[in-house]
C-alpha cells in the first residue's frame, strides 16, 4: 500500500537548507519514491498557513519510506535542514 509524507517547513537559514536541497534528489532516487509537489505559496482554503514549503511524497510502501527516511545518507544530509528549519513531517498511508 503506498504511503504519503507531508512535511510542512518553516526556512529560517535559506544558505544552510540549500545544501540539503542540493543533495536531496540523489539520495532521494534510490529509494523508489515520488516527490510529487514542493511548494512555498498553496492556496489557502481555510483556516492559517504558517509554513515557507509543503513538500508531498509517494512511496509505495511504508518499508520503502522508513528505508530513505532511516538510511544513513538521508539522516547525514538531513542534519542541514534541521539545522535550517523546523517543520512538521507525517506519514500517512494511501486508500489502495
Amino acid at each position: 500500500m503506498s504511503v504519503y509524507l507531508i512535511a510542512q517547513i518553516n526556512i529560517a537559514d535559506r544558505e544552510r537548507y540549500s545544501v540539503y536541497e542540493s543533495g536531496f534528489m540523489d539520495i532521494f532516487a534510490q529509494f523508489d519514491g515520488r516527490l510529487l509537489s514542493v511548494d512555498e505559496s498553496p492556496d489557502i482554503l481555510e483556516g492559517e498557513y504558517a509554513f515557507t514549503r509543503t513538500v508531498l511524497i509517494e512511496f509505495p510502501s511504508k518499508t520503502a519510506a522508513d528505508a530513505w527516511y532511516g538510511s544513513e545518507a538521508y539522516q547525514a544530509l538531513a542534519q542541514h535542514r534541521f539545522a535550517a528549519s523546523e517543520g512538521n513531517i507525517v506519514m500517512i498511508k494511501g486508500l489502495g
